[in-house]
């Protein structure tokens, strides 16, 4: 298991694309992925590498601007979210900061899902995501 880390330049992208898949696949149009931010600030990178390996399945993607982690998990709601969320909070012994987010029904494209993040985020957790102006402002 482990997931497929991207290029956080190709993050807009990376969500365009599952997008584009759901739509396809998902005739129902459910929660056809979930958008997972954490935030690994304060924890060894060798950790967190090796502890998201274990974790992920290889059909999740990784995306990441410094300690500011985002998952895309393909056909997973909410609720699968937070066990792959508890997952991460026991592999680090701690209760990390996160936020989640699921295509469609909280965003229709991905200006739409990352604005969405960064207010959530600001509102919630008092952090600035100012890492997604340059996707959530331009549709």
């Amino acid at each position: 298991m482990a997931g497929i880390h991207f290029s956080f330049i190709d993050f807009k992208q990376l969500l365009a694309l599952n997008m584009g898949i759901a739509d396809r696949l998902d005739e129902n149009r459910a929660e056809s992925f979930t958008l997972v931010y954490c935030s690994f600030e304060g924890l060894d990178q060798e950790v967190i590498d090796n502890s998201l390996a274990s974790i992920l399945r290889t059909s999740d993607s990784i995306v990441n601007h410094g300690k500011d982690y985002f998952f895309v998990l393909p056909y997973t709601d909410k609720y699968g979210a937070d066990i792959v969320k508890k997952q991460f909070d026991e592999a680090f012994a701690r209760f990390l900061k996160s936020f989640m987010l699921s295509y469609p029904a909280d965003g229709e494209n991905p200006a739409e899902l990352l604005g969405a993040l960064q207010d959530s985020v600001s509102f919630f957790l008092k952090d600035d995501l100012h890492c997604l102006d340059r996707f959530a402002k331009v549709i």
